[in-house]
């Protein structure tokens, strides 16, 4: 099999609303974004799949010597095979992966955030990092308006990864994780040891509730930085960002059921709203769920 092969099993595997977003780019742009997409998952898995945290450091190291090997010409997994090439062809930063590896690091090391100012270091590295890259390589070798793209991938970054956490809290607490601020439970009474527990808490919907505003508040301020110019270079991002707003829609509406099941939008609305995204070729509309 070859590299990119391998990474366009990795990304079609995964279902992933990542995937849908750049199903209608052309290579070398698409193979780009597979490449870097299978290196996600890798570096994710990685963690998630790895029960010893020791073991899952090590790795993560292999992958950070991995990452400057393939600076120097001179990768070995499919992966950094495949990206390569697109890195040397558009400059994509070195220092980005290294920044996604590090928020992979804090998913060991860290189980608790006190403030969202702690938590948007985690959203920044492995969300807004992923975002500028993305981003890069959407703009192809084009250098216009990158310093407010990066600004751009941030804030959306910051937006998706809210979204994550408040459809994934009833799975990361029985991890032993828990990425809503502290002080935002503190302020309503949520008790930690019940998330724990996956015990029902009706604080638990004030502050996902918060969340949300947070997430849209984020998205919104992607929106305003971008530059209406690169809406149609910078589609795949607006689709990610359609798809992640429908489904905080959906979580919003089943009253954010989220403890003990994963609510989930159909591959068939994720296709409809990556089409009709693709057509528009501007920022989705934020509404909130009725």
């Amino acid at each position: 099999m070859s590299p990119e092969a391998y990474c366009r099993e990795k990304a079609a595997a995964s279902g992933s609303s990542f995937y849908y977003s750049f199903l209608y780019l052309r290579d070398p742009m698409r193979a780009a974004m597979m490449a870097l997409y299978a290196f996600c998952r890798e570096v994710d898995d990685v963690v998630d799949e790895c029960s010893e945290a020791d073991i899952a450091a090590r790795k993560l190291d292999w992958w950070e010597q991995e990452i400057q090997a393939m600076s120097q010409n001179q990768a070995s997994h499919p992966v950094t095979l495949a990206l390569g090439p697109h890195v040397e062809r558009l400059q994509l930063p070195i220092g980005r992966f290294r920044a996604i590896l590090d928020g992979m690091r804090m998913d060991l090391m860290v189980r608790r955030y006190p403030d969202e100012a702690a938590v948007w270091v985690y959203f920044d590295r492995v969300a807004g990092a992923v975002g500028q890259l993305a981003a890069r390589i959407f703009q192809g070798s084009s250098k216009a308006w990158i310093e407010p793209l990066d600004d751009y991938a941030i804030a959306l970054g910051r937006g998706l990864q809210w979204i994550n956490i408040i459809r994934d809290v009833g799975e990361d607490s029985r991890r032993g994780r828990l990425y809503l601020p502290q002080s935002w439970l503190i302020e309503a009474g949520l008790s930690e040891s019940k998330l724990l527990r996956s015990e029902f808490d009706p604080a638990l919907a004030l502050v996902l509730g918060r969340a949300a505003g947070a997430a849209r508040a984020s998205m919104q301020k992607a929106f305003d930085l971008l530059p209406p110019e690169a809406y149609r270079s910078q589609r795949p991002g607006l689709i990610m960002a359609a798809i992640y707003h429908d489904l905080l829609q959906c979580i919003e509406a089943e009253g954010f059921a989220v403890m003990h099941q994963r609510i989930a939008i159909t591959p068939l609305r994720k296709l409809y709203l990556a089409w009709i995204t693709w057509l528009k070729a501007k920022p989705p509309g934020l509404h909130k769920a009725r």
